[in-house]
Parts: C-alpha cells; sequence; structure tokens
C-alpha cells in the first residue's frame, strides 16, 4: 500500500470518526425534519385530535412525525422520549404528565442537539426550547364567570386538575381572579375545593357525592377543571336530580361535554380551538429545526429559564355558541345529536 493510499485512507476513517460523534439530528434534511411527539395519554379523547391535527400540519410542511403516548406514566414517558432521541429526532414535542419529572430525559435531548418544545402543559425546571399553550389563567376565569353567570350566589365545589399538571395550578388561580372577591363579599361560599388525580371522572365522581352529603345537597356551582371532571361531578348530581340544576364548567368542547350542554346538563365548556394549537407547534417545530426564530408572543419562567412561549386565545361555549365547534369542522351535527 502506498504512502499516499495510507493518508486517503486515514483521512477517510477519521471523517466516518467524526460524523460518528455528530448527533443524528444534526444529520438530517432540514427540508425534511423528524419530529417526535411523546402525549401523555392518547386514551384522553382530547390528545387525538391534537395528534391529528399536528401530524397534518407537520407533514403539509414536509417533516415526518413519531408519536409516543405515555398512557399517564411517567416513566414510560421518560423512556419513549429516550427512545425518540435514539431514533434522531430534530425536535421533540412533549405534552408531559408529570411537568415535574422530565429533567433529566431533556438534558439527553439538548446533548443530543436536539429542540424541545413544551404543548400545552409547561414543563417545568428543565432546559426546554420554547412552549405553546393557550393561556390558561384565562381558561380558569373564563369557567369561574360561566358558573358565576349561572349561580351568582350559594355553596361552590371546586373540582380541580391532576396536581401533577401544572395547568391545574394555573387554572386555579384564574378561577380564584374571579372567585375570591365573590368570597369575600359572602355571596358565594367554597365548602370544598380538591385536586383530582389524573384528572380521573371516577374520582370527580366520588368528591362530588361526599360534598352533596356532606352540605345536604347544597350546592349551586361546580367548578369544574375539564369536562372528563364535569362529567363526573354531573353524574354524582344526576343521582341526586340536581343535573341542570347546579351550574358545571368545564374545558377541552369534549363530544360528550357539547352533548352535556345542549341537553342543559352542563352550564358551559372552555373551547381550545386544538387546530390552532396543534398547527402553531408544527409550524414552531420545523423552523426549530432549520434554525428560524419562531414569533413568539411572551416568555415564561418554568423554574429553571424565561421559556420562550406562544399563547393563544380560548373561547367559552354556552348553549347560545356551542354550535361554534360544527362550524370549525370540529364535530359534525350529527356526531353531537348521535346517542
Amino acid at each position: 500500500m502506498s504512502h499516499l493510499t495510507r493518508r486517503i485512507l486515514g483521512a477517510t476513517a477519521l471523517s466516518f470518526g467524526l460524523l460518528s460523534l455528530i448527533p443524528a439530528s444534526a444529520l438530517a434534511s432540514p427540508a425534511h425534519p423528524k419530529i417526535g411527539f411523546s402525549i401523555d395519554d392518547l386514551r384522553v379523547e382530547r390528545w387525538s385530535h391534537d395528534r391529528d391535527y399536528f401530524i397534518a400540519a407537520a407533514k403539509a410542511l414536509g417533516a415526518t412525525v413519531n408519536v409516543q403516548s405515555a398512557d399517564a406514566s411517567e416513566s414510560r414517558q421518560n423512556a419513549q422520549i429516550e427512545n425518540l432521541i435514539s431514533r434522531g429526532m430534530d425536535v421533540i414535542v412533549i405534552v408531559p404528565y408529570n411537568g415535574n419529572a422530565l429533567s433529566n430525559a431533556i438534558n439527553e435531548a439538548k446533548q443530543a442537539g436536539i429542540k424541545v418544545i413544551s404543548y400545552d402543559r409547561l414543563i417545568l425546571n428543565a432546559d426546554v426550547d420554547a412552549y405553546v399553550s393557550f393561556d390558561n389563567i384565562r381558561v380558569g376565569e373564563m369557567q369561574a364567570q360561566g358558573v358565576v353567570d349561572a349561580a351568582p350566589t350559594g355553596n361552590y365545589l371546586l373540582l380541580g386538575g391532576a396536581p401533577t399538571d401544572n395547568n391545574a395550578k394555573l387554572l386555579r388561580q384564574g378561577q380564584m381572579n374571579v372567585l375570591k372577591p365573590l368570597v369575600d363579599s359572602g355571596k358565594i361560599k367554597i365548602v370544598s375545593a380538591q385536586w383530582v388525580a389524573d384528572w380521573s371522572p371516577t374520582n370527580a365522581l366520588s368528591i362530588t357525592e361526599n360534598a352533596l352529603t356532606a352540605n345536604n345537597n347544597k350546592i349551586s356551582g361546580v367548578v369544574a377543571s375539564n369536562d372528563g371532571v364535569a362529567g363526573g361531578a354531573i353524574q354524582a348530581l344526576q343521582a341526586q336530580g340536581l343535573a341542570g340544576k347546579t351550574a358545571v364548567c368545564g374545558q377541552d368542547a369534549d363530544l360528550a361535554a357539547i352533548q352535556r350542554i345542549q341537553a342543559g346538563t352542563q352550564t358551559m365548556t372552555v373551547y381550545k380551538p386544538l387546530k390552532l394549537i396543534a398547527t402553531t407547534a408544527a409550524n414552531m417545530a420545523v423552523q426549530l429545526a432549520k434554525g428560524e426564530t419562531p414569533a413568539y408572543t411572551s416568555k415564561l419562567n418554568n423554574g429553571k429559564k424565561d421559556v420562550d412561549t406562544v399563547l393563544l386565545t380560548p373561547m367559552p361555549l354556552t348553549k347560545a355558541n356551542v354550535g361554534q365547534v360544527v362550524k370549525d369542522g370540529y364535530y359534525t351535527q350529527a356526531q353531537i345529536t348521535a346517542k
């Protein structure tokens, strides 16, 4: 072998060695980014809509999407994020099950040169690149106001979300912005305020049953932090002949909630146009993969840093305007009227 041949082979081997040290994501084509989407729990109706809208928007931008569902498991979500890292994603978008439990996985992603977007729920104490959500404090304000408009006086039950979900705390903050002045004036009394583990309708049912028993069924309003929780509360109210008499709010515009609003057993829900947030997140992911800077609207501190953020505006739905979900193509009228 000649000296020149040995030099060429040596240089070639060195170049391959250097390439092996570069994160797989850095070698991806900017025109065809690879995006991982780690979702808390696809068994919850709302998240399947987010997934479908996100995939459609990302594909339209030339990206491919790998979706993982943690099925409400903290350990499973961490393992799935590590799997997405090993597959060389350019960007990983995460709906966290527990926003406090992902810092190590996100550190691994960042070391691999992968951008991380926190979707809908803010991931805490971690080096995320961006956050996209609806204004959850505003959602809480809308929820509480919807109940107050229907039941301006009396005993109130507050059913918060999962204590592992930072959004649950933001919702409660917004709810209390509306309720505290009325509590201080004596117009309403909060007889129970509890968190609902895993956003479980079954847990909400049990809490509501206990609150009704403790207050001789005298509860004028239930501030439920999402539609699943609202459904559990309404089941308890129905058993006591109070469905439609006690005001109940929710959020997410679940199909069952839309049907309950039309039937008069749920007062209102907060509709967060999921096509809007999913499309915004897909655009953001592709921009970050290409080294571009999205148009952020604000910053939110997650305990580690001020995270670049886009906050979107939600919409309250009552019986008067619940048809908006049909206008938007979110549901068909046949779906809503189906029994």
